[in-house]
């Protein structure tokens, strides 16, 4: 009976110290899907028996995230929106967001697109719906087929905010999941138009335009010419803590910032 007690101990011990070795980061597809993945991994390499728990769902989910205490950070390509900050003073909860890399939204055709490069104003035009066939910007005929991301993306909103003067997507326009099924569909469809973060521009199939002569790049983005560029943040409730801050100063590190330049992205610094 005495063993079974101890022992009842010592699970209860390691189930807690499991639970303040967990990480749990809701959030941007766009930091989501690549990026996070493999600081994650690079960390565990340097704290082993530390797990992570990342769902990236759109930046919208990691916002709610920190307001609502389900996860530690939250991931997210657009700032939180006044509405989001006031909900969560509300709570409590005090937004702080980091600024972890920079990025570049670009705009993307499939491959045997002729379009060799639009202007802002096309990019709008596309978009919106003002300009429904390719032969209207430079192309061969053919109806243009929109994909953007979801409406919790935050891309999905910086877009609209950066390309599109705050205008709605037209109604034709397909909505997907992530970075990652806009490419796989740009590239599948001769008639295709989407965007993506810079990390996903490799993508088989598909080919950036150049916007008014600049072609998405980590050197346009740093330089400040192209037109379509944003920071990426990680939000916390307030100066993170514990395993939080350890992996929030990982990835603005030296370490982290080299996997952040390696995946596609622009580091800080």
């Amino acid at each position: 009976m005495k063993l079974k007690y101890i022992a009842l101990i010592l699970t209860s011990a390691f189930a807690a110290d499991a639970k303040a070795d967990r990480l749990v980061i809701k959030g941007s597809d766009t930091l989501g899907a690549k990026l996070v993945p493999q600081l994650a991994e690079q960390f565990k390499a340097q704290h082993p028996g530390t797990t992570f728990d990342i769902a990236a769902e759109g930046s919208t989910t990691g916002i709610a995230a920190i307001i609502d205490g389900t996860a530690q950070i939250g991931m997210s390509s657009r700032r939180a929106k006044p509405s989001e900050v006031g909900a969560a003073s509300a709570k409590g909860v005090n937004m702080k967001p980091t600024i972890v890399a920079y990025d570049g939204i670009a705009v993307i055709v499939n491959s045997g697109n002729p379009v060799k490069g639009l202007t802002k104003k096309q990019v709008e035009q596309i978009f919106t719906g003002d300009v429904t066939d390719w032969s209207a910007v430079g192309g061969s005929g053919g109806k243009i087929s929109i994909y953007t991301r979801n409406t919790s993306s935050g891309t999905y909103s910086d877009f609209k905010e950066l390309a599109m003067k705050k205008r709605d997507y037209a109604p034709s326009s397909q909505k997907m999941a992530g970075n990652e099924q806009i490419a796989s569909e740009v590239g599948k469809n001769a008639n295709g138009v989407g965007y993506v973060g810079l990390a996903y521009t490799k993508a088989g199939g598909v080919k950036t335009m150049p916007i008014d002569g600049v072609a998405p790049s980590v050197q346009s983005v740093l330089g400040k010419n192209y037109p379509y560029a944003r920071p990426t943040f990680y939000y916390t409730n307030g100066e993170p803590s514990g395993l939080a801050k350890q992996f929030l100063d990982f990835t603005i590190g030296p370490a982290g910032q080299k996997i952040v330049a390696q995946v596609g992205f622009v580091p800080i610094k």
